[in-house]
């Protein structure tokens, strides 16, 4: 690693003391950009890094609101606008107890890149709470994402800035914060993506982030004449995300084997399909965030407390959230014959995880390319709100689909030009890199 870097990485931890998710995704980042700085020495002269590394806006608000009983809570709200060069800030709003402003600088750091990569006009950027949706009623929900809303509302806009759901933040509370925004504005726009239906959401949004995993996935398989036919995949998680990979990938012949959740997995030898995927639905909407109901209901294994990755599998789709998949796991992984890593969340893998894979030399894809189908499939969303019309399912499948197939040609054309052929990581950082730091040099020092 050459000194400019490493004074850089230096910088942003003595700037952001404590913030270890944001440190690891700038530095998993700087890592793979030396290649480009090499050959392109006018980003380090317009101090392109500097300037993403340090978001544009952040805001932090409190969020007063009360319950059914008439008790006071106040909870902290966040949103991280990271960078605009390429269009308004695009990134979800995530309501979860860990919720802390290193995470979402991580995640809207990782979104811009991703952004890039769709080739969609969006910038990125994350937001959300430390509020936690489970167990609350449906009217306390309303009022916090209400309170959350009324002091947000005055920093987004259709071309402001575009939030999205994540982990916590569903239909019902995207809902919630389109009327609060809808009355303080007093206009109907295209602020918010994962709308409902019948109001200006995109068909297949909700199992986007899922397909767009899968249908990368099976371009890397394609790269060593392999498919997902008669392959055994391992999915944590069992949420949006992982309910869209058990579909794609159950439709494209390969047959899913676990899922996880807070309280460990489980292991179902027959695949999970059908209506055990069905059955993913009714567990997210029972708000008990485990996954344990599904191993009582169709009497397979649960393992309290463990990950996955011990299950042998030849594809892995780690679909939960950060961090989930350690070296030890990694090796693990390795060891059972795993062909093919392709990420569903933001950042599962360690460093030294990842690290494990690129030595082994197997099929690894980071997850600002591998999980872009949702905030591709948002980005459509955009657009049909822009033209006021919907697209048939086929169609955003289509152009799902396309977009995955291009971000995964970006990525192997970056990866061979800069000196690293097949090398995932380096691709996806280099190529949603350069669309950026080009943009940010022709619009000045901004």
């Amino acid at each position: 690693m050459s000194s400019y870097v490493q004074n850089l990485i230096a910088d942003v931890k003595a700037k952001n003391p404590g913030e270890k998710e944001f440190h690891q995704a700038v530095e998993e980042v700087l890592e793979s950009l030396e290649l480009v700085l090499q050959k392109h020495p006018e980003y380090r002269s317009g101090k392109i890094l500097e300037r993403m590394v340090e978001p544009e806006r952040i805001v932090i608000f409190r969020v007063p609101w009360m319950d059914d009983r008439g008790e006071f809570h106040i909870n902290r709200g966040f949103r991280v606008q990271m960078n605009s060069a390429i269009g308004p800030y695009k990134g979800g709003l995530r309501f979860h107890p860990s919720v802390t402003l290193s995470i979402l600088k991580f995640l809207a750091f990782e979104q811009v890149f991703k952004n890039s990569l769709t080739s969609l006009p969006m910038g990125g950027g994350k937001g959300g709470s430390d509020f936690d949706p489970k167990g609350k009623s449906d009217t306390e929900v309303m009022r916090f994402c209400q309170s959350f809303m009324t002091e947000l509302y005055r920093h987004i806009g259709p071309d402001t800035d575009v939030p999205a759901g994540d982990i916590g933040v569903g239909g019902r509370e995207i809902g919630f914060m389109f009327g609060q925004y809808k009355r303080l504005s007093r206009e109907f726009s295209g602020v918010l993506t994962g709308k409902g239906l019948n109001w200006g959401g995109s068909l297949i949004r909700p199992e986007a982030t899922g397909f767009g995993a899968v249908y990368f996935a099976e371009e890397m398989l394609k790269t060593k004449k392999l498919s997902f036919d008669g392959k055994t995949v391992a999915v944590s998680g069992f949420g949006n995300v992982a309910w869209g990979a058990a579909l794609k990938v159950t439709e494209l012949g390969g047959k899913v084997v676990t899922l996880s959740g807070p309280d460990g997995f489980v292991h179902d030898k027959d695949g999970i399909k059908g209506e055990k995927i069905n059955f993913m639905l009714e567990m997210r909407a029972s708000a008990r965030d485990e996954v344990k109901m599904y191993a009582d209901k169709f009497k397979v294994p649960f393992y309290a407390g463990k990950r996955p990755w011990s299950v042998k599998a030849e594809v892995a789709l780690p679909c939960a959230t950060q961090n989930e998949l350690d070296e030890n796991d990694a090796k693990e992984l390795v060891k059972n014959g795993c062909l093919c890593v392709c990420e569903g969340a933001n950042m599962p893998t360690t460093i030294p995880g990842v690290k494990i894979f690129q030595e082994a030399k197997i099929l690894y894809a980071p997850g600002k390319a591998s999980n872009a189908g949702g905030v591709s499939t948002s980005g459509l969303e955009m657009s049909q709100n822009s033209m006021r019309l919907p697209w048939p399912k086929e169609e955003v499948d289509q152009r799902l689909h396309q977009i995955m197939k291009n971000i995964h040609s970006a990525c192997l054309d970056k990866a061979e030009k800069y000196g690293t052929p097949g090398n995932y990581v380096n691709g996806a950082n280099i190529a949603g890199f350069l669309k950026v730091a080009d943009a940010m040099l022709d619009q000045g020092l901004v």
